[in-house]
């Protein structure tokens, strides 16, 4: 895979072209100057997360030494594809891959990579419709805390607990109830109304983005079989 950076327009260019596909799929690659793997983990993202998926994070995604040991055994082992590692073990991209790879062969050492600036972001003050939006996005985003605490400008901590308060009490514990003399904060209807909207339509997106692609992903997984 190229070290070069593709915009998220160009990736859903490609998407887009490749749904009406009438050349073999090296062509279609070759025409756009990419490579078939690049091709299959965007065909990949978008029916596992959406749009949002393919956007490029600005934040260093956290790899713990044993997980990038493994995943280079993996690969060196046979048994699975450079995507299968990639997929398998939520790597960013398979450029990732081989320089893991290439450090391990060349009898470097895999050090643990830098925490996500979304870690170190400090908290800031939010109102229940902006949790249980937050909430809602992580969700949509199968529970990527780090790209949705960069993308509200709040912190990993935040968005981690915000969703397991959720999970265990419904939008009810999201209250704030920091202080007894605090009013009880409490949604109108009409934020009721366009949250449950909110959350429709990013269920619809998701559903839309899987039936898209999701013929397309099964016959390219059938040939690699």
């Amino acid at each position: 895979m190229s070290n070069r950076s593709y915009s998220l327009d160009f990736k859903l260019e490609v998407l887009k072209a490749y749904e009406s596909i009438n050349c073999s799929e090296k062509d279609f690659c070759r025409t756009y100057g990419i490579s078939t793997d690049s091709l299959k983990h965007w065909l990949k993202v978008m029916k596992t997360k959406g749009v949002e998926g393919l956007r490029e994070s600005k934040a260093w995604k956290r790899y713990p030494k044993e997980l990038k040991l493994q995943a280079v055994k993996d690969y060196e082992s046979g048994r699975f594809s450079m995507r299968k590692v990639v997929e398998r073990y939520d790597i960013s991209s398979h450029m990732v891959l081989r320089d893991w790879i290439a450090m391990y062969n060349g009898h470097k050492e895999l050090k643990e990579t830098g925490r996500s600036s979304s870690l170190m972001t400090k908290g800031r003050s939010t109102t229940l419709k902006e949790r249980i939006e937050i909430v809602q996005d992580c969700l949509a985003l199968n529970r990527d805390y780090n790209q949705t605490a960069d993308q509200h400008g709040v912190s990993y901590q935040q968005v981690y607990q915000w969703v397991r308060k959720y999970e265990s009490g419904g939008w009810e514990a999201l209250k704030d109830r920091r202080g007894r003399s605090k009013e009880p904060e409490e949604l109108t209807r009409e934020d009721k109304i366009s949250l449950e909207i909110r959350r429709i339509k990013k269920d619809n997106e998701r559903l839309r983005a899987e039936n898209a692609y999701l013929k397309k992903l099964e016959q390219i997984e059938r040939r690699d079989r």
